[in-house]
Protein backbone atom coordinates (compact mmCIF):
# COMPACT_ATOMS: atom_id res chain seq x y z
CA UNK A 1 0.00 0.00 0.00
CA UNK A 2 0.77 3.57 -0.86
CA UNK A 3 0.32 5.70 2.93
CA UNK A 4 1.08 9.26 3.39
CA UNK A 5 1.48 9.82 7.70
CA UNK A 6 0.80 12.57 9.27
CA UNK A 7 2.07 13.56 12.39
CA UNK A 8 1.50 17.11 14.44
CA UNK A 9 3.17 18.78 17.27
CA UNK A 10 2.33 17.12 19.96
CA UNK A 11 3.60 13.49 18.20
CA UNK A 12 7.20 15.27 17.40
CA UNK A 13 6.94 17.60 20.36
CA UNK A 14 10.80 16.32 21.79
CA UNK A 15 13.60 13.99 20.50
CA UNK A 16 12.27 11.30 22.32
CA UNK A 17 8.32 12.00 20.55
CA UNK A 18 10.03 12.01 17.64
CA UNK A 19 12.13 8.25 18.30
CA UNK A 20 9.05 7.19 19.04
CA UNK A 21 7.48 7.64 15.90
CA UNK A 22 10.16 6.72 13.99
CA UNK A 23 10.19 3.46 15.08
CA UNK A 24 6.26 3.32 14.21
CA UNK A 25 7.34 4.05 10.58
CA UNK A 26 9.39 1.42 10.66
CA UNK A 27 6.87 -1.02 11.86
CA UNK A 28 4.66 -0.28 8.57
CA UNK A 29 7.47 -0.13 6.43
CA UNK A 30 7.85 -3.55 7.22
CA UNK A 31 4.01 -4.36 6.33
CA UNK A 32 5.78 -3.71 2.67
CA UNK A 33 4.16 -0.08 2.38
CA UNK A 34 5.53 2.61 0.71
CA UNK A 35 5.17 5.21 3.18
CA UNK A 36 5.24 8.91 2.61
CA UNK A 37 5.35 10.96 5.99
CA UNK A 38 3.94 15.19 6.28
CA UNK A 39 5.31 16.53 10.05
CA UNK A 40 4.77 19.27 11.59
CA UNK A 41 6.57 21.30 14.14
CA UNK A 42 7.56 20.27 17.54
CA UNK A 43 5.30 21.33 19.61
CA UNK A 44 5.41 24.96 20.79
CA UNK A 45 8.13 25.73 18.24
CA UNK A 46 5.68 27.89 16.15
CA UNK A 47 4.43 30.16 18.91
CA UNK A 48 8.24 30.54 19.94
CA UNK A 49 8.94 31.57 16.65
CA UNK A 50 5.92 34.16 16.58
CA UNK A 51 7.04 36.04 19.74
CA UNK A 52 10.79 36.13 18.15
CA UNK A 53 9.38 37.98 15.44
CA UNK A 54 7.51 39.84 17.87
CA UNK A 55 10.06 40.90 19.71
CA UNK A 56 10.91 43.29 17.12
CA UNK A 57 7.91 44.04 15.38
CA UNK A 58 3.96 43.98 16.07
CA UNK A 59 3.58 44.22 12.74
CA UNK A 60 6.17 42.27 10.60
CA UNK A 61 6.37 41.52 6.73
CA UNK A 62 4.20 38.67 6.14
CA UNK A 63 6.64 37.12 3.74
CA UNK A 64 9.20 37.11 6.21
CA UNK A 65 7.18 35.60 8.37
CA UNK A 66 6.58 33.00 6.22
CA UNK A 67 10.24 32.21 5.98
CA UNK A 68 10.57 32.31 9.93
CA UNK A 69 7.27 30.13 10.50
CA UNK A 70 8.34 27.40 7.67
CA UNK A 71 11.64 26.65 9.69
CA UNK A 72 9.56 24.97 12.10
CA UNK A 73 8.80 21.79 10.23
CA UNK A 74 11.99 21.74 8.47
CA UNK A 75 13.87 20.99 11.17
CA UNK A 76 11.00 18.30 11.96
CA UNK A 77 11.76 16.57 8.62
CA UNK A 78 15.54 16.60 8.70
CA UNK A 79 15.17 15.11 12.45
CA UNK A 80 13.06 12.52 11.35
CA UNK A 81 15.29 12.15 8.02
CA UNK A 82 18.26 11.71 10.14
CA UNK A 83 16.92 8.96 12.81
CA UNK A 84 15.89 6.70 10.12
CA UNK A 85 18.47 6.68 8.36
CA UNK A 86 21.09 5.87 11.51
CA UNK A 87 18.27 3.01 12.19
CA UNK A 88 19.25 1.62 8.51
CA UNK A 89 16.37 2.71 6.82
CA UNK A 90 16.93 5.04 3.36
CA UNK A 91 14.85 7.48 4.08
CA UNK A 92 15.38 11.49 2.77
CA UNK A 93 13.50 14.93 3.64
CA UNK A 94 11.90 17.62 1.31
CA UNK A 95 10.79 21.10 1.74
CA UNK A 96 7.36 21.87 0.46
CA UNK A 97 8.92 23.38 -2.69
CA UNK A 98 11.09 20.42 -3.36
CA UNK A 99 7.94 18.14 -2.75
CA UNK A 100 6.10 20.48 -5.56
CA UNK A 101 3.55 22.02 -3.83
CA UNK A 102 2.45 25.50 -5.63
CA UNK A 103 0.32 28.26 -3.38
CA UNK A 104 -0.91 31.44 -4.25
CA UNK A 105 0.58 34.64 -2.69
CA UNK A 106 -1.54 35.36 -0.02
CA UNK A 107 1.24 34.80 2.37
CA UNK A 108 0.91 33.25 5.87
CA UNK A 109 -2.47 31.68 4.62
CA UNK A 110 -2.18 30.70 1.71
CA UNK A 111 -4.10 28.33 -1.07
CA UNK A 112 -2.22 25.25 -2.24
CA UNK A 113 -3.03 25.25 -6.19
CA UNK A 114 -1.10 22.19 -7.61
CA UNK A 115 1.29 19.61 -6.73
CA UNK A 116 4.00 18.88 -9.15
CA UNK A 117 4.34 14.90 -7.67
CA UNK A 118 7.21 13.96 -9.73
CA UNK A 119 9.87 14.44 -7.25
CA UNK A 120 8.34 12.71 -4.44
CA UNK A 121 7.30 9.49 -6.99
CA UNK A 122 11.05 9.02 -8.22
CA UNK A 123 12.61 9.34 -4.31
CA UNK A 124 9.74 6.64 -3.46
CA UNK A 125 10.68 3.76 -6.85
CA UNK A 126 14.34 4.56 -5.85
CA UNK A 127 13.20 2.96 -2.12
CA UNK A 128 13.32 6.04 -0.01
CA UNK A 129 10.66 6.78 2.97
CA UNK A 130 9.73 10.18 1.79
CA UNK A 131 9.71 12.40 4.54
CA UNK A 132 8.19 16.11 4.04
CA UNK A 133 7.93 19.45 5.85
CA UNK A 134 4.16 20.38 6.21
CA UNK A 135 2.47 23.72 6.49
CA UNK A 136 4.21 25.07 3.39
CA UNK A 137 4.91 25.47 0.12
CA UNK A 138 5.82 28.60 -2.82
CA UNK A 139 4.37 30.68 -5.07
CA UNK A 140 4.68 31.35 -8.69
CA UNK A 141 7.25 33.85 -7.97
CA UNK A 142 9.59 30.91 -5.77
CA UNK A 143 8.38 32.99 -2.55
CA UNK A 144 8.19 30.35 0.43
CA UNK A 145 4.36 30.16 1.56
CA UNK A 146 2.49 29.07 4.96
CA UNK A 147 -0.90 27.70 4.81
CA UNK A 148 -1.91 28.63 7.80
CA UNK A 149 -3.51 26.86 11.10
CA UNK A 150 -3.88 23.06 10.13
CA UNK A 151 -1.96 23.68 7.53
CA UNK A 152 0.09 20.30 7.71
CA UNK A 153 -2.79 18.56 7.86
CA UNK A 154 -3.76 20.33 4.50
CA UNK A 155 -0.41 19.00 2.92
CA UNK A 156 -0.56 15.35 3.46
CA UNK A 157 -3.56 15.51 2.53
CA UNK A 158 -3.28 17.20 -0.84
CA UNK A 159 -0.06 15.12 -1.04
CA UNK A 160 -2.39 12.18 -0.72
CA UNK A 161 -4.70 13.29 -3.19
CA UNK A 162 -1.44 14.04 -5.53
CA UNK A 163 -0.11 10.72 -5.38
CA UNK A 164 -2.85 8.65 -5.45
CA UNK A 165 -1.75 7.21 -1.81
CA UNK A 166 -4.68 4.43 -0.81
CA UNK A 167 -4.49 5.93 2.58
CA UNK A 168 -4.05 9.20 4.76
CA UNK A 169 -3.59 8.60 8.20
CA UNK A 170 -3.68 11.29 10.61
CA UNK A 171 -1.46 11.01 13.92
CA UNK A 172 -2.11 13.31 16.78
CA UNK A 173 -2.90 13.24 20.93
CA UNK A 174 -6.32 12.14 20.67
CA UNK A 175 -7.39 8.28 19.21
CA UNK A 176 -10.58 9.17 17.06
CA UNK A 177 -13.42 11.31 16.55
CA UNK A 178 -15.97 11.23 19.49
CA UNK A 179 -19.62 12.14 19.29
CA UNK A 180 -19.19 15.21 21.33
CA UNK A 181 -15.61 16.03 23.04
CA UNK A 182 -15.08 13.95 25.90
CA UNK A 183 -13.62 16.25 28.35
CA UNK A 184 -17.39 17.98 28.23
CA UNK A 185 -19.83 14.89 27.80
CA UNK A 186 -17.72 12.39 29.89
CA UNK A 187 -20.24 9.45 27.77
CA UNK A 188 -18.79 10.01 24.75
CA UNK A 189 -18.13 7.47 22.73
CA UNK A 190 -15.01 7.30 19.57
CA UNK A 191 -16.85 6.99 15.71
CA UNK A 192 -15.19 4.08 13.99
CA UNK A 193 -16.13 6.23 10.76
CA UNK A 194 -17.79 8.97 9.61
CA UNK A 195 -18.78 10.83 6.51
CA UNK A 196 -16.55 13.81 4.71
CA UNK A 197 -20.05 15.99 5.26
CA UNK A 198 -20.47 15.07 9.00
CA UNK A 199 -16.81 15.84 9.80
CA UNK A 200 -16.86 18.83 7.69
CA UNK A 201 -20.03 20.05 9.78
CA UNK A 202 -17.96 18.84 12.93
CA UNK A 203 -15.41 20.84 11.85
CA UNK A 204 -16.90 24.12 11.32
CA UNK A 205 -18.75 24.06 14.93
CA UNK A 206 -15.83 23.63 17.15
CA UNK A 207 -14.41 20.22 17.00
CA UNK A 208 -10.78 20.92 16.98
CA UNK A 209 -9.36 17.58 15.89
CA UNK A 210 -8.98 18.64 12.25
CA UNK A 211 -9.49 21.59 10.02
CA UNK A 212 -12.46 21.88 7.74
CA UNK A 213 -10.13 23.11 4.86
CA UNK A 214 -8.39 19.63 4.86
CA UNK A 215 -11.89 17.27 4.98
CA UNK A 216 -12.84 20.11 2.09
CA UNK A 217 -9.60 18.42 0.39
CA UNK A 218 -10.31 14.64 1.37
CA UNK A 219 -13.78 15.01 0.02
CA UNK A 220 -12.50 16.78 -2.91
CA UNK A 221 -10.19 14.47 -3.98
CA UNK A 222 -11.44 11.15 -2.46
CA UNK A 223 -8.92 10.71 0.07
CA UNK A 224 -9.60 8.34 2.55
CA UNK A 225 -8.37 9.26 6.17
CA UNK A 226 -8.09 7.71 9.65
CA UNK A 227 -7.56 10.37 12.31
CA UNK A 228 -5.41 8.35 15.28
CA UNK A 229 -2.94 8.36 18.14
CA UNK A 230 0.12 8.26 17.87
CA UNK A 231 0.84 7.52 21.73
CA UNK A 232 -0.97 3.61 21.60
CA UNK A 233 -1.76 1.55 18.82
CA UNK A 234 -6.15 2.01 19.33
CA UNK A 235 -7.81 1.81 16.07
CA UNK A 236 -8.78 5.53 14.89
CA UNK A 237 -11.60 6.67 13.05
CA UNK A 238 -12.13 6.48 9.18
CA UNK A 239 -13.58 9.54 7.08
CA UNK A 240 -14.85 8.60 4.20
CA UNK A 241 -17.68 9.52 1.62
CA UNK A 242 -21.36 8.77 2.95
CA UNK A 243 -21.99 5.65 0.61
CA UNK A 244 -19.32 3.51 2.00
CA UNK A 245 -20.45 3.33 5.57
CA UNK A 246 -22.81 0.67 6.39
CA UNK A 247 -24.59 1.59 9.49
CA UNK A 248 -25.47 5.34 9.71
CA UNK A 249 -27.44 6.74 12.83
CA UNK A 250 -29.61 9.91 12.25
CA UNK A 251 -27.21 11.91 14.72
CA UNK A 252 -23.55 11.44 14.57
CA UNK A 253 -22.25 14.43 17.09
CA UNK A 254 -23.27 17.36 19.21
CA UNK A 255 -20.37 20.35 19.08
CA UNK A 256 -20.18 23.15 21.01
CA UNK A 257 -18.45 26.21 19.81
CA UNK A 258 -17.68 28.68 22.85
CA UNK A 259 -15.53 31.40 20.59
CA UNK A 260 -18.50 33.16 19.45
CA UNK A 261 -19.93 36.83 20.03
CA UNK A 262 -23.30 37.78 18.71
CA UNK A 263 -23.58 41.88 17.19
CA UNK A 264 -27.12 42.74 16.81
CA UNK A 265 -27.74 45.78 15.03
CA UNK A 266 -30.80 47.37 15.77
CA UNK A 267 -32.44 50.27 14.14
CA UNK A 268 -31.17 49.24 10.48
CA UNK A 269 -32.23 51.81 7.55
CA UNK A 270 -34.65 49.35 5.63
CA UNK A 271 -33.38 50.27 2.31
CA UNK A 272 -32.12 48.21 -0.71
CA UNK A 273 -28.71 46.87 -0.53
CA UNK A 274 -27.67 47.80 3.10
CA UNK A 275 -27.04 44.08 3.89
CA UNK A 276 -24.89 44.28 1.06
CA UNK A 277 -23.14 46.81 1.89
CA UNK A 278 -22.17 45.92 5.51
CA UNK A 279 -21.44 42.49 4.90
CA UNK A 280 -19.15 43.37 1.47
CA UNK A 281 -16.91 45.74 4.05
CA UNK A 282 -16.82 42.68 6.89
CA UNK A 283 -15.56 40.40 4.07
CA UNK A 284 -13.58 42.98 2.62
CA UNK A 285 -11.69 42.44 5.85
CA UNK A 286 -11.47 38.96 6.00
CA UNK A 287 -14.47 38.82 8.68
CA UNK A 288 -16.15 35.16 9.36
CA UNK A 289 -19.74 36.05 9.53
CA UNK A 290 -21.71 33.10 10.61
CA UNK A 291 -25.28 32.89 11.60
CA UNK A 292 -27.13 35.48 10.23
CA UNK A 293 -31.09 36.92 11.21
CA UNK A 294 -32.61 39.86 10.06
CA UNK A 295 -36.41 41.00 11.06
CA UNK A 296 -39.02 41.79 8.53
CA UNK A 297 -38.33 45.74 8.24
CA UNK A 298 -41.16 48.30 9.77
CA UNK A 299 -41.43 51.74 9.67
CA UNK A 300 -38.00 51.81 7.26
CA UNK A 301 -36.11 49.85 10.04
CA UNK A 302 -35.19 46.81 10.58
CA UNK A 303 -32.44 44.72 13.30
CA UNK A 304 -30.01 42.28 11.68
CA UNK A 305 -27.85 39.61 14.17
CA UNK A 306 -24.99 37.89 13.73
CA UNK A 307 -22.09 35.90 15.31
CA UNK A 308 -18.26 35.94 14.26
CA UNK A 309 -15.56 34.85 16.29
CA UNK A 310 -15.02 35.94 19.96
CA UNK A 311 -11.20 37.48 18.74
CA UNK A 312 -13.04 39.32 15.42
CA UNK A 313 -15.08 42.08 18.01
CA UNK A 314 -12.71 44.86 17.98
CA UNK A 315 -12.29 44.56 14.02
CA UNK A 316 -15.73 43.92 13.32
CA UNK A 317 -16.06 47.42 16.25
CA UNK A 318 -14.14 49.25 13.75
CA UNK A 319 -15.25 48.51 10.46
CA UNK A 320 -18.94 48.77 11.62
CA UNK A 321 -18.41 53.09 12.80
CA UNK A 322 -18.43 53.52 8.89
CA UNK A 323 -22.06 52.51 9.13
CA UNK A 324 -23.12 54.63 12.41
CA UNK A 325 -25.08 56.85 10.15
CA UNK A 326 -27.07 53.69 8.97
CA UNK A 327 -28.29 51.80 11.89
CA UNK A 328 -29.03 53.16 15.51
CA UNK A 329 -26.94 50.86 17.89
CA UNK A 330 -24.58 47.89 17.86
CA UNK A 331 -24.65 45.52 20.86
CA UNK A 332 -22.39 42.76 20.96
CA UNK A 333 -22.76 39.70 23.47
CA UNK A 334 -19.76 37.60 24.09
CA UNK A 335 -21.65 35.82 26.65
CA UNK A 336 -22.96 32.95 24.16
CA UNK A 337 -22.16 29.76 22.41
CA UNK A 338 -23.65 27.56 19.36
CA UNK A 339 -24.71 24.28 20.29
CA UNK A 340 -25.27 22.11 16.82
CA UNK A 341 -26.70 18.54 16.07
CA UNK A 342 -24.95 16.86 13.35
CA UNK A 343 -26.18 13.46 11.83
CA UNK A 344 -26.45 12.79 7.75
CA UNK A 345 -29.78 10.63 8.95
CA UNK A 346 -31.36 14.24 9.49
CA UNK A 347 -32.25 13.57 5.74
CA UNK A 348 -34.82 11.17 6.36
CA UNK A 349 -35.45 11.73 10.04
CA UNK A 350 -38.42 13.60 11.05
CA UNK A 351 -38.25 15.42 14.46
CA UNK A 352 -34.64 16.01 15.19
CA UNK A 353 -35.32 19.72 15.91
CA UNK A 354 -38.41 19.35 17.96
CA UNK A 355 -36.64 17.45 19.94
CA UNK A 356 -33.61 19.47 20.39
CA UNK A 357 -36.10 22.63 21.15
CA UNK A 358 -38.29 20.84 23.71
CA UNK A 359 -35.04 19.60 25.70
CA UNK A 360 -33.85 23.82 26.32
CA UNK A 361 -37.77 24.44 26.32
CA UNK A 362 -37.85 22.10 29.77
CA UNK A 363 -34.65 23.55 31.11
CA UNK A 364 -36.30 27.15 30.87
CA UNK A 365 -33.42 28.23 28.26
CA UNK A 366 -34.06 30.83 25.51
CA UNK A 367 -32.70 29.98 21.91
CA UNK A 368 -31.16 33.60 20.78
CA UNK A 369 -30.43 32.17 17.13
CA UNK A 370 -30.87 29.15 14.91
CA UNK A 371 -29.81 27.72 11.84
CA UNK A 372 -29.93 24.47 9.86
CA UNK A 373 -28.23 22.70 6.73
CA UNK A 374 -29.53 19.34 5.92
CA UNK A 375 -27.28 17.71 8.37
CA UNK A 376 -26.81 20.15 10.74
CA UNK A 377 -29.40 22.19 13.23
CA UNK A 378 -27.47 25.18 15.19
CA UNK A 379 -28.74 26.78 17.94
CA UNK A 380 -27.30 30.25 19.80
CA UNK A 381 -27.73 30.35 23.61
CA UNK A 382 -26.62 31.93 26.91
CA UNK A 383 -22.59 30.66 27.28
CA UNK A 384 -23.44 29.17 31.17
CA UNK A 385 -26.06 26.48 30.03
CA UNK A 386 -23.54 25.50 26.99
CA UNK A 387 -22.13 22.63 28.36
CA UNK A 388 -25.50 21.42 30.21
CA UNK A 389 -26.99 21.46 26.85
CA UNK A 390 -24.53 19.68 25.19
CA UNK A 391 -25.05 16.35 27.99
CA UNK A 392 -28.42 16.33 27.75
CA UNK A 393 -28.82 16.39 23.69
CA UNK A 394 -25.79 14.00 23.56
CA UNK A 395 -27.87 11.63 26.05
CA UNK A 396 -31.32 12.12 24.48
CA UNK A 397 -29.68 11.46 21.02
CA UNK A 398 -28.80 7.83 22.16
CA UNK A 399 -25.01 8.81 21.88
CA UNK A 400 -23.82 8.15 25.29
CA UNK A 401 -21.88 5.23 25.72
CA UNK A 402 -23.54 2.36 27.35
Amino acid sequence: MLIVQKYGGTSVGDLARIESVCNRIIGSIKNDNKLVIVVSAMSGETNKLISYANHFSKTPNLKDMDMLLSTGERVTSALLSIALNQKGFKAISMTGRKAGIKTNSAHTYAKIVSIDNQNIQDKLNDGNIVIIAGFQGVDQNQEVTTLGRGGSDLSAVAIAGAIGADLCEIYTDVDGIYTSDPRIVKKAKKLSEISYEEMLELASLGAKVMQNRSIEMAKKMNVNLIVRSSFNNNEGTLITKEEKIMEKPYVTGIALDNNQARVSLSGVKDRPGIASEIFTALSNENLNIDMIVQTIGRDGETNIDFTIPQSDIQRTKQTLKNFTHDFGSADYDEYIVKISIVGSGMRSNSGVASKAFTTLAQEGINIMMISTSEIRISMIIQRKYGELIARELHSIYGLDVV
